[in-house]
């Protein structure tokens, strides 16, 4: 079984009580949190190394430094190889940072888009507008329905019925 696997069955399909996976989790978001505010410390910094190396590098656990990065992925600028990552495999954390706080956002994590670190990286303008933006993603605008006897919209001046809408 791959590391990402292990990750994945222990932190989502591990049949325990509520508050155990409740204590899991609290654990993990401490340590998540931790290993954000260090990255976002100096975000142009291109963080890389084994996966073991940045456990220990970040003091976490083997299996929630595999966490961390299967969270992180989607936010990186080259996604790594996480479904058959070890040990040594080879890593890096440079991440696209409006599509990190993004990710954030949207993954309802208000521990992390709200670290003062933040202020640092975007100005209190930047940071709503991706949050207007990160809200947006998954918002299903309808379009407004032409009626019969509306205006053609190809700007003919006829109504709908009378032109493009004749032939649908």
């Amino acid at each position: 079984m791959s590391l990402l696997e292990d990750w994945r069955n222990e932190a989502y399909y591990n049949q325990t009580d509520k508050k155990s996976m409740d204590a899991f989790w609290e654990n993990y978001f401490k340590y998540e949190k931790s290993v954000y505010t260090q990255l976002l410390e100096n975000p142009e910094e291109e963080v890389t190394g084994t996966v073991k190396e940045l456990a220990d590098r970040y003091h976490l656990p083997l299996n929630l430094m595999v966490g961390f990065l299967d969270g992180i992925d989607e936010s990186l600028k080259v996604p790594n190889p996480i479904e058959t990552m070890e040990e040594d495999t080879q890593v890096s954390l440079a991440f696209d940072q409006e599509k990190l706080y993004k990710n954030m956002v949207d993954a309802k994590a208000e521990w992390l888009y709200t670290l003062p670190a933040w202020e640092k990286i975007f100005d209190e303008e930047k940071r709503k507008d991706l949050y207007r933006q990160a809200k947006k993603m998954h918002t299903v605008v309808k379009e407004k329905k032409i009626g019969r006897n509306d205006p053609c919209p190809c700007g003919s001046g006829k109504k709908y019925k009378q032109c493009c809408g004749k032939n649908a």
